[in-house]
């Protein structure tokens, strides 16, 4: 059986974040587990924080939360604000907000009021956005993680062809006059969106930037799309169309010398495999691993950007690609 238990923590902003801690009854045993089950607990127990992405809250962690409970780990999903069980905000907040103060509150509360040691971040999608960008202005934490496991992640390279620009302009266009992403209609999750917090990772994507929240116009990027549609070269071609900014996030992304493994899907249109490989060469660490799951890999499927992560097929052959992975860095 698995027990969700919650704990608010207070962010410097005075927002509530929900923190639940997944727990099982009697933790299962591995084929190499020594047989003595107490030995077992707590020489290889680790502690893991799962962070969701957009479109979703803690149900989409549970899965593989649960995976790694019963094994005996101690697990923690932390749901962004305005998302789950956390407080919902009356202010428009974006990526920044979750990052510099729902990120840091949970990882303070993990890591000076339970003490934990022994541990490890997952994520899916933009929960490793907000990680990174934490951890680039605060890299004091990376000492206390010992690992990074990132599902389908990228921020700068979904709009490389003209047809993939014109989808997310076109995507742009749509929501900004609605005020709202909707995530059931685009199968991307269960919840909706606003257009202030999803037009962040989408100008990155068509600036192919990953700067500070700055909002560009539409019309600069239609007359970007011109460009590329005329020319029918990538977007590195034409140079970016926004002002420039005091920095890009890829500049400091080299600090985070956490070890990253990140995983990919080839059907994956919001996190395409070569843009989670460009996300991870910008943290310039050989040390990172980066693996696609598709069919052509002998894999069970060409997963797309969901069930990379809570598919019963990742649960087979994703999942314990990740608890290796932990393993290597405990």
């Amino acid at each position: 059986m698995i027990n969700k238990t919650l704990k608010l923590v207070t962010t410097e902003d005075h927002q509530q974040i929900a923190v639940w801690e997944i727990t099982a009854n009697e933790p299962q045993q591995t084929p190499n587990d020594s047989k003595d089950k107490h030995k077992h607990k707590h020489k290889h127990k680790q502690n893991l924080l799962f962070i969701h992405g957009a479109f979703s809250d803690k149900t989409v962690c549970l899965g593989i939360a649960s995976y790694f409970a019963k094994l005996g780990h101690s697990c923690f999903i932390m749901e962004w604000r305005g998302h789950g069980s956390s407080s919902q905000p009356k202010e428009n907040y974006h990526l920044e907000y979750i990052a510099f103060y729902d990120v840091k509150a949970t990882l303070n509360y993990l890591l000076n009021e339970l003490n934990l040691g022994n541990l490890h971040c997952i994520t899916h999608s933009g929960g490793g956005l907000c990680l990174t960008m934490f951890l680039t202005r605060y890299p004091e934490y990376a000492s206390s993680i010992n690992s990074i496991s990132m599902f389908a992640c990228q921020a700068f390279a979904a709009a490389t062809t003209p047809l993939s620009y014109a989808k997310i302009l076109m995507l742009k266009a749509m929501t900004r006059r609605l005020g709202v992403v909707k995530g059931k209609s685009l199968k991307l999750g269960t919840m909706n969106e606003s257009y202030y917090l999803l037009s962040q990772w989408i100008d990155w994507n068509l600036n192919q930037n990953f700067t500070p929240y700055s909002p560009t116009p539409i019309r600069r990027q239609l007359l970007r799309l011109a460009r590329l549609q005329s020319n029918n070269r990538f977007l590195k071609k034409t140079g970016t169309l926004t002002t420039p900014q005091p920095f890009d996030y890829r500049t400091l992304m080299p600090k985070v010398t956490t070890p990253i493994y990140a995983i990919c899907a080839k059907g994956d249109s919001v996190s395409p495999p070569k843009g989670c490989l460009k996300y991870l060469q910008a943290f310039k660490n050989s040390n990172n691993q980066w693996r696609e799951f598709s069919v052509a890999n002998g894999n069970l499927e060409d997963y797309n950007h969901t069930r990379i992560f809570l598919s019963s097929h990742a649960a087979k052959e994703v999942w314990p690609t990740v608890l290796n992975w932990v393993q290597q860095h405990s």
